[in-house]
């Protein structure tokens, strides 16, 4: 009895590695840099997401990516961004503030999220299905912190994000992931639809 308890153990250890797969560093960074160009790429995607940071931050809505260019809609704000200019929405203040794309001070959660590749190690593995792609920050850099990547292995799309800033960690929920078709008319500034909205270039300040 007991062996045969055992030998069930030892078959049980065994179907649960099948199938999970871990990679190296360098495979982990191409594999992330791939799924990275599904987003960014030139392409483009549009996708629905939600974040809730517990009081620090806390939106959903959907955002538009093409290259350097971007675009959302959340319950508030509408964005544009169309590589050189980043111009926001307040809605409910029936406001435009119109920022260069470098200006923080667009955003002021920016600089907490902010990431850039090169400044992490890479890890991955398979696991139910997914891609695990983990990410660490290298000394010394600011913003995102650590983020895992859960990714559909076979649609290869995102899934979920879960990234730490400072001591918080949220998941970043993603649905509606659709790639390509996206017009580059979709991340210029519709002027004409605000006409009767005040208008702050911060440009000039």
């Amino acid at each position: 009895m007991k062996k045969l308890l055992l030998l069930l153990l030892c078959v049980m250890a065994e179907l649960s590695a099948f199938g999970q797969q871990t990679y190296t560093a360098e495979e982990a960074r191409r594999l992330f840099d791939e799924k990275y160009q599904l987003v960014f790429g030139d392409e483009g995607c549009t996708l629905h997401y939600a974040v809730n940071i517990i009081g620090i931050y806390k939106t959903e809505g959907t955002i538009w990516f093409k290259q350097n260019k971007s675009k959302f809609i959340d319950e508030k704000y509408i964005a544009w961004n169309d590589g050189s200019t980043y111009t926001r929405v307040d809605r409910n203040k029936r406001q435009v503030d119109v920022y260069s794309i470098t200006d923080e001070e667009r955003d002021k959660y920016a600089s907490r999220f902010s990431f850039e590749p090169d400044n992490y190690t890479y890890s991955a593995r398979e696991e139910n299905g997914k891609y695990v792609i983990t990410l660490k920050a290298k000394k010394g850099v600011k913003g995102i912190k650590e983020a895992k990547c859960f990714i559909d292995k076979v649609t290869g799309y995102p899934e979920s994000l879960r990234i730490k800033v400072f001591i918080f960690s949220t998941t970043i929920k993603i649905t509606d992931f659709h790639r390509g078709d996206i017009p580059d008319d979709t991340f210029v500034f519709p002027e004409q639809l605000y006409a009767d909205y005040a208008f702050i270039d911060h440009h000039e300040q």
